[in-house]
């Protein structure tokens, strides 16, 4: 017995067998290898440079391969072996060359992706799974260590009803630029107030958390709440963004400032004219040559915009022999003109000749365009097509079909939209390329719907649109769960894909049974 004990003792780790979960692809041969990456486009393979080395972040995997179960694929190649080691040396990988005899490397619609060189925890194994080409977990920045980091509802009550110190939560979406702009102010600050205040923050953009955004008011993102033994007080806003800022404010907790009224566009000096519904009519008669900009208060391009248009207006009222002049109507006042006109996207520009309407000019928009067309006025280059007047693989529903259309439909990824929203126009030809890889399958739809349409917004209200573009998933007709995946090609594609490869292993499992 104690020879036996002996023997072992001295037996190297690789030829004890390490315990592997069934969801985790244990792979020697390249065929097998090959086929794996063709028939998965989600791969996370761990090559080792023995079974030892493997042990412990197999622990780690067998976990995240549950959590990621018919969304991605973990595999094993154990480089240490003498047949798998062929694999190895195919697939250029060198575990050897790694301080922990380990590497993770990604594959991605059947060809390398990227080295993994995340943090190796389960979520954030898990998050990069989820969406590969996503940024990485707040919280997977070394700076934002003294960042309270909230993953679910049960954390954020117990949070709130164990901490005495005052705490600010900064409820946020991964995709949002404010949020990313402010993070390192808000981790400074987390720092710097350590022991006497808590920062802490939460992604609440997923579905799951409708609960908590309508408690908390959370319209936008970041929205940040402050709150005294568990008592919500205030939201911080209309103050600061800088570390500096939040110290002094949370020295001081103060209800949110009003924000400062914008004095309108016609109460200002400028050389625009500004009608109204009443002289409107009036001053186009006695102008022969009229470029009218109808805006709103809130319209951010309307903004961005206006410097320019001023600027134009200023060279022609100072100019003898002026091609014309510039007005502007704020459609949200003068509501007459703007029904009468047809406006229903900020800001139109319209010509207006001889009393007459002329044209419609969306390219105009810097004060060399503005003033180089009246100078030469032609008629607008023909407008794009409207998405749902194009053909292309997307449904395009409407209220009164939605319901019916779906309902034969195993899969289907709706996106609901306006099309003057510009996030919209982004996605949009990612998501008409994602439809045309699926069209020859009638369990799959890509369908569309324009929530600016009259006729659609009781749908999209009824749909719990909030915003442009919201991506739901339906089965057979059924609401099953917002899509927050990556906008581009790869993310919807990737998304309907993992839905049919579990389709077919369910399948598979039938037949084994049969």
């Amino acid at each position: 017995m104690l020879l036996l004990l002996g023997l072992l003792a001295v037996l190297p780790a690789c030829l004890f067998s390490v315990k592997v979960s069934p969801l985790i692809e244990k792979i020697s041969d390249h065929k097998d290898f090959k086929k794996l990456l063709r028939t998965r486009n989600n791969v996370l393979v761990l090559y080792s440079k023995s079974a030892a080395a493997a042990e412990t972040p197999l622990r780690l995997l067998s976990d995240v391969a549950q959590a990621v179960k018919g969304r991605g694929t973990i595999a094993w190649i154990d480089c240490g072996d003498a047949e798998s080691r062929k694999v190895c040396k195919k697939m250029k990988a060198d575990p050897n060359s790694k301080e922990k005899g380990v590497e993770l490397l990604h594959y991605k619609d059947g060809a390398f992706h990227t080295e993994y060189n995340r943090a190796v925890t389960l979520k954030s194994v898990v998050a990069f799974l989820k969406d590969p080409e996503g940024a990485p977990l707040w919280e997977e920045d070394p700076e934002a260590k003294d960042v309270v980091h909230v993953d679910s509802e049960k954390e954020f009550r117990r949070l709130l009803k164990k901490e005495d110190r005052p705490l600010l939560m900064m409820f946020y979406a991964p995709w949002c630029g404010v949020c990313k702009r402010m993070m390192p102010s808000y981790q400074q600050a987390a720092t710097e107030l350590k022991g006497t205040y808590v920062l802490a923050g939460m992604n609440v953009h997923s579905a799951e958390f409708e609960k908590i955004k309508e408690e908390y008011n959370v319209r936008g993102y970041p929205t940040i709440c402050y709150f005294e033994k568990g008592k919500f007080l205030f939201h911080y806003e209309n103050y600061g963004a800088t570390a500096k800022d939040i110290a002094e404010w949370l020295q001081n907790p103060q209800p949110p400032q009003p924000q400062a009224p914008e004095t309108p566009w016609a109460d200002e000096e400028n050389a625009v004219y500004h009608l109204t519904d009443e002289d409107f009519d009036k001053f186009i008669k006695e102008h022969s040559s009229v470029l009218v900009m109808f805006h709103a208060p809130w319209c951010g391009h309307c903004k961005k915009m206006k410097p320019e248009y001023e600027m134009a207006a200023e060279m022609l009222h100072g100019a003898s022999d002026s091609p014309g002049v510039l007005a502007a109507v704020d459609a949200t006042v003068n509501k007459a003109v703007a029904e009468r006109f047809h406006i229903s996207g900020f800001p139109t520009l319209k010509y207006f000749q001889d009393g007459e309407e002329k044209y419609t000019l969306p390219q105009l928009r810097t004060k060399k365009k503005i003033i180089d067309w009246l100078q030469n006025p032609q008629a607008p280059p023909p407008p794009e097509p409207a998405w749902e007047e194009k053909l292309t693989s997307v449904i395009h529903l409407a209220g009164e079909d939605f319901r019916e259309s779906l309902k034969k439909k195993k899969h289907a990824l709706v996106m609901f939209y306006a099309p003057w929203c510009p996030h919209c126009k982004n996605s949009i030809p990612h998501f008409t390329t994602a439809a045309e890889l699926f069209k020859e399958d009638r369990k799959i739809a890509y369908a569309a719907v324009d929530c600016a349409k009259e006729q659609n917004h009781d749908l999209c209200k009824q749909e719990g649109v909030d915003g442009y573009p919201t991506f739901n998933y339906y089965n057979y007709g059924k609401f099953v769960e917002k899509y927050n995946g990556e906008r581009g090609e790869s993310g919807f594609a990737t998304f309907m894909r993992t839905l049919r490869e579990r389709d077919h292993e369910r399948v598979g499992k039938k037949k084994d049974e049969l």
